[in-house]
Formats: C-alpha cells, sequence, structure tokens
C-alpha cells in the first residue's frame, strides 16, 4: 500500500473589483509538510478576465502571479518571503487578504501521488 500524503490546497484567484467580490480561479497552491512540498501553479485565461473586467490590467496581474509562483518555489528573485521555510511561504500565501490576487482558504486531502492530486486540481477548478 502506497504511503498517504496529508496535503492541503488553496484556489489562486483573480478578483478585479475587490468590492464585488467577483473573481476568476487562475490556480492551484498546494502544500504537504511531510513531504516538504510546495507548488503553485497558474493559468490566467484573458478572454473570461475581459469579461468580468475590460479595464483590468492583466500585465499586473500576471507580474503579482509570476511573483506568488517565485516565492512558492523559494526563488532568490521571490524576496525575503521565498527565503522562508515551506510552512511559512504556504501560510503567508494562503493569509486571508483584500487584493486583487487572493486565494481561497485551505482545504485538507489525502494523496498517494501529490504531483496526479495536483494536475487533477488544477484542471478541475482552473482549466
Amino acid at each position: 500500500m502506497q504511503e498517504q500524503h496529508l496535503y492541503e490546497y488553496a484556489v489562486i484567484r483573480v478578483v478585479p473589483r475587490v468590492e464585488r467580490e467577483e473573481f476568476i480561479n487562475v490556480g492551484i497552491i498546494m502544500f504537504s509538510k511531510k513531504a516538504k512540498y510546495l507548488k503553485a501553479e497558474c493559468a490566467v485565461d484573458e478572454k473570461r478576465l475581459n469579461l468580468l473586467c475590460a479595464d483590468c490590467d492583466i500585465d499586473q496581474i500576471r507580474d503579482n502571479l509570476n511573483a506568488l509562483e517565485k516565492i512558492t518555489r523559494g526563488h532568490h528573485d521571490g524576496g525575503p518571503i521565498a527565503a522562508l521555510e515551506i510552512p511559512e511561504r504556504f501560510r503567508w500565501l494562503t493569509a486571508v487578504r483584500s487584493s486583487v490576487i487572493q486565494t481561497s482558504r485551505p482545504h485538507p486531502g489525502l494523496s498517494a501521488d501529490l504531483e496526479a492530486t495536483f494536475e487533477r486540481l488544477l484542471t478541475d477548478m482552473v482549466k
């Protein structure tokens, strides 16, 4: 029997007009403490985003999502947050905030294959 890993994931969202609370799912961030796993991937559907907000700054949104992915990977260009330990980075990235880039509350699960689970979540929730 394969080992099951406890994981948490959150959906990354773009909320172009925070006061309206409308959003589009654009990515997934997933974390497993025991497996020392942290991964995020974003895919922005510009047509859908433009339908929700015709005047949003897509270049700025992409820059912010790229920064989120750098922090997740612990990339040296990700700033001081990217230097934190994996659990601290996940908690910082999924903290409740009122900005254009937000995440859902984290949701738990069990998986024998974290990569396959990540891909399934990304397909089901974003693509």
